[in-house]
């Protein structure tokens, strides 16, 4: 039977997009939402995926949600680490709870997801943490101080521990998405979304089917080789070495 993956904030957008994506190369995967029930349950009876609800900034809703994927599907040896929430407003006027909210969501979410499920990945010296970061992460975004903090914090988390678990077969990488041609994008006013894509060298958002092949390369054996990475996917519109 295919390795088992849980994949946050996986039942819609670029989640949906990578859930789909390692379903069809063979993965048994569990899909993780937050709140939208209703949406949830459309991507379970449509795909065959289980979905199961908690909260990613908890960590107590975290292992206990693990424990019941665990449970239902065996061992987890895979974990994207995807879901995210924005908050935004220029510094001087981001509330206390904007700025918690995110980092709590988008940065100590990668804690409380891997924390629980890493020593049976040491322990069976096999494993895959894939990380989503932002293009933002790494250049920045005015007006996302605590967005683009999380995500560079992401980035950070995700070089620390692939030193740290190299020598027991797991990798840990990072994947930092452009813009995307999700809902959230899609709904931002035509000019502005113009302003976005003349930024853009390739000349057009990305797709989220794009960035759940990285994820899928970097799930599979194909991907052994890399650890500490981050894949800028991003049409070129931040280029770093």
């Amino acid at each position: 039977m295919g390795k088992v993956a849980v994949v946050t904030g996986g039942t819609r957008g670029i989640g949906e997009a990578i859930s789909l994506q390692l379903k069809a190369k063979g993965y048994r995967v569990a899909a993780n939402y937050g709140g939208n029930d209703e949406a949830a349950q459309k991507f379970q009876a449509e795909t065959g995926i289980p979905v199961h609800k908690w909260d990613v900034g908890d960590y107590d809703g975290c292992a206990a949600g693990l424990k019941a994927v665990e449970k239902e599907l065996g061992p987890i040896e895979i974990v994207v680490n995807n879901a995210g929430i924005t908050r935004d407003g220029m510094l001087h006027k981001l509330t206390p709870e904007k700025w918690n909210d995110v980092i709590r969501v988008d940065l100590n979410s990668m804690f409380n997801m891997t924390h629980p499920i890493i020593e049976g990945m040491r322990s069976r010296n096999w494993g895959r943490i894939i990380n989503i970061s932002s293009v933002n992460g790494q250049k920045g975004q005015m007006g996302q101080s605590n967005y683009s903090a999380a995500k560079a914090g992401v980035i950070g988390f995700t070089k620390a521990l692939a030193q740290e678990t190299a020598r027991k077969g797991i990798t840990v990488n990072c994947i930092a998405p452009g813009y995307i041609n999700t809902e959230m994008v899609a709904a931002v006013p035509e000019k502005v979304l113009e302003s976005i894509i003349a930024q853009i060298p390739v000349g057009r958002l990305g797709a989220a089917d794009e960035i759940a092949k990285c994820v899928a390369f970097l799930a599979s054996d194909d991907g052994a080789f890399i650890t500490g990475s981050t894949i800028s996917a991003n049409g070129g519109q931040y280029m770093t070495s």
